[in-house]
C-alpha cells in the first residue's frame, strides 16, 4: 500500500514557541519549576486542544450539577475522578500526537496513524465511561427534581 508523502506542511515543532523550555531535556531544578512545567502543559492543552476545552466544560458542569443536586461526597468524588481521568487521557493523547508528529515529521506512516488512533480511542473510552457514571449518578436526582417541580 503506497501512500503519497507530503512534506509541504511545516513541522509542528516549528509552530510551537519554546519560551523558557530550551533546556527542557534537563531535570527540573526544583518542585516549583516542575509545577511550572506542568501548568505550561495544561495551558498549552487548554489553549490549543478543542476537545480538552470541551471536556473541561462538561466536567465542570457535571461537578456543579452534582453539588446542586446534593449528591453524596462519594458520588461527587466519582464524577470528579472520571472527569480527571478523561482530562488526563486527553493530555496523554496530545503528548502522544506531538511525539508522533515530531518523529514522522508530518509525513504519513501507518504506525503513526495507529498510535494516534489508539490514543484517541483511549480518550473516547474514558469519555464514554464518564458519561455512564455521570448519567447513573445525576439522572435519578435530576428526574426526581423535575418531577417534584412539575407537580
Amino acid at each position: 500500500m503506497s501512500e503519497e508523502i507530503s512534506t509541504e506542511t511545516p513541522n509542528q515543532t516549528d509552530r510551537v514557541p519554546l519560551g523558557d523550555r530550551e533546556l527542557a531535556w534537563q531535570v527540573a531544578s526544583s518542585l516549583v519549576i516542575s509545577f511550572k512545567y506542568a501548568w505550561a502543559g495544561l495551558s498549552y492543552a487548554f489553549g490549543t486542544q478543542r476537545n480538552f476545552r470541551i471536556h473541561v466544560v462538561i466536567g465542570a458542569v457535571a461537578i456543579a450539577l452534582s453539588v446542586f443536586l446534593h449528591l453524596s461526597r462519594v458520588e461527587i468524588s466519582l464524577i470528579g475522578i472520571t472527569t480527571g481521568l478523561v482530562l488526563t487521557l486527553e493530555l496523554l493523547n496530545t503528548a502522544i500526537e506531538s511525539v508522533v508528529d515530531l518523529t514522522v515529521k508530518q509525513t504519513y506512516h501507518e504506525l503513526a496513524k495507529i498510535a494516534k488512533d489508539c490514543a484517541a480511542g483511549a480518550v473516547l473510552i474514558s469519555a464514554l465511561a464518564a458519561v455512564l457514571v455521570a448519567g447513573a449518578l445525576l439522572l435519578p436526582p435530576a428526574i426526581a427534581l423535575l418531577q417534584s417541580t412539575l407537580r
